[in-house]
């Protein structure tokens, strides 16, 4: 049987920015766009985002209000209308040192209830902020990394080698029986009750069919056949991953936990997920994962009962 996810469903797939990297060497550009009072700067710490008092919205200010801190230029929203660049208004964000305080919010917090635009920002500067943090020196030779093209490449100015963001590629994926049960797992360190899709990361030379196929054998014993379907993708930058979901069907149904990455996995058919829902016995991914959507678009319904 076909499963779908609705593409608007992703809260952190989508976006509506141009990320113009055309302007990211045009340091003419990129100084006029910082001068001109239209354009909008998110502000970042560590892996929070700076919040509206509602909590629901991203606080955008010109850059004159914005603080000291790492420039990275996001792209142009040219819908806006406004710009004194003639592409349309121009968003940066800033990262900025220091523990981020109560007007910061996580992408789990607040991804969900951001509008495309400022969900399509969110993802990009956090993904951002987490490479920078990590990326402080050249992995060939050490020497302290400089950034340049608005924030998107680091160049050592020792051995001149450039480094660029990366997103590490990771299946994530519902497995069905011969009973159109569902495949569910949880890891150790989760409380009782939680359980999700099964995932993990694709090896260097390996197609992602054959990552959803071993992943699936390694955390349960359960065998997957054939029938391997992508459903969609999201962005996931804690820190840096890019989950790629699938649908599959099993050929082998007996589970024999890895005990590592699961501790515990089950065939769950609608019935019981209904029933350990409701019961609140069974909380399941929050509504920003992908993990979620690939669960609703089995169950055929919206879920309550996250985490």
């Amino acid at each position: 049987m076909a499963y779908s996810i609705d593409p608007q469903s992703l809260a952190l797939s989508r976006s509506v920015l141009d990320r113009a990297a055309d302007r990211r060497r045009d340091q003419e550009w990129l100084d006029k766009a910082w001068a001109d009072p239209d354009t909008q700067v998110a502000t970042v710490a560590g892996d929070q985002l700076l919040v509206n008092p509602d909590r629901t919205t991203l606080k955008l200010v010109p850059p004159a209000e914005a603080p000291e801190g790492r420039r990275i230029f996001l792209g142009i929203d040219r819908e806006s209308g406004a710009g004194q660049t003639a592409d349309g208004r121009a968003v940066f964000a800033v990262l900025v040192e220091g523990e981020p305080g109560e007007e910061y919010a996580g992408l789990r917090e607040i991804g969900g209830l951001l509008d495309d635009r400022e969900a399509g920002i969110a993802v990009n500067v956090v993904g951002l902020a987490n490479w920078h943090a990590v990326h402080t020196h050249c992995g060939n030779c050490g020497a302290h990394t400089e950034t340049v093209e608005a924030g998107h490449v680091l160049e050592c100015p020792s051995c001149g080698m450039h480094h660029f963001p990366r997103s590490d590629p990771a299946i994530i994926v519902l497995v069905t029986d011969d009973q159109d049960r569902a495949l569910l797992g949880r890891n150790p360190k989760w409380p009782e009750g939680r359980y999700s899709t099964l995932a993990g990361f694709v090896e260097p030379g390996e197609s992602l069919e054959a990552a959803v196929r071993r992943e699936v054998l390694e955390e349960t014993g359960v065998i997957v056949g054939e029938d391997v379907r992508y459903a969609g993708s999201q962005p996931w930058p804690l820190p840096s991953s890019l989950m790629l979901g699938f649908y599959a069907t099993a050929t082998g149904f007996d589970i024999e936990v890895d005990d590592d990455e699961i501790s515990d996995a089950r065939w769950f058919s609608r019935e019981d997920l209904t029933a350990l829902v409701k019961a609140g016995t069974m909380a399941l991914p929050g509504n920003i994962s992908i993990s979620r959507r690939l669960i609703e678009g089995w169950y055929g319904n919206s879920l309550t009962g996250s985490w």
